[in-house]
């Protein structure tokens, strides 16, 4: 007599379970994939953007250092005046945009105070200077000083 094997009814109704739970785990996977991609772009734009805010900041520092030179060397009888430019070419600063500008706070006892205000960004506003702009890569960076020095004998503010 010969027997027949078969493969009890329970095996059969589980012949396309391994395929599904193999589909359903490549999905959940792609799925964390895309997420750790998304995570690690979000991760280098804010990245980027912090870079550019220091890149930003010694630009403006720069302006401000280039503003006290021409106070204290070049006009010590009033406020210099305002001036915008752009920072040297070739250098990782060269993408800013630097705007000085001065503001006569009085004459206390024979010595002059000036204000003294650099702003530097990376994308100018219509008027080719930094105010406020809506782009989400844009960046802006102030800083100012105050300066007390001595007027020039005879000099008037």
């Amino acid at each position: 007599m010969t027997h027949r094997f078969s493969q009890p009814p329970r095996r059969l109704r589980q012949a396309g379970v391994g395929l599904v739970t193999a589909i359903f785990l490549l999905v959940v996977l792609s799925g964390l994939a895309v997420a750790m991609v998304s995570v690690y772009t979000a991760q280098q734009a804010s990245s980027n953007l912090d870079l550019q805010g220091a890149r930003a900041y010694q630009a403006a520092r720069a302006g401000l250092e280039w503003g006290l030179f021409r106070q204290l060397r070049t006009n010590p009888a009033g406020c210099i005046g305002g001036a915008t430019f752009g920072m040297p070419a070739g250098t990782s600063l060269s993408g800013f945009t630097v705007v000085v500008s001065c503001t006569q706070r009085g004459l206390v006892g024979g010595l002059l105070q000036v204000t003294l205000s650099a702003t530097a960004c990376n994308i100018v506003d219509g008027t080719g200077g930094c105010g406020p702009v809506a782009n989400p890569e844009s960046v802006r960076r102030t800083v100012e000083t105050q300066v007390t020095q001595p007027l020039p004998p005879g000099a008037q503010p």
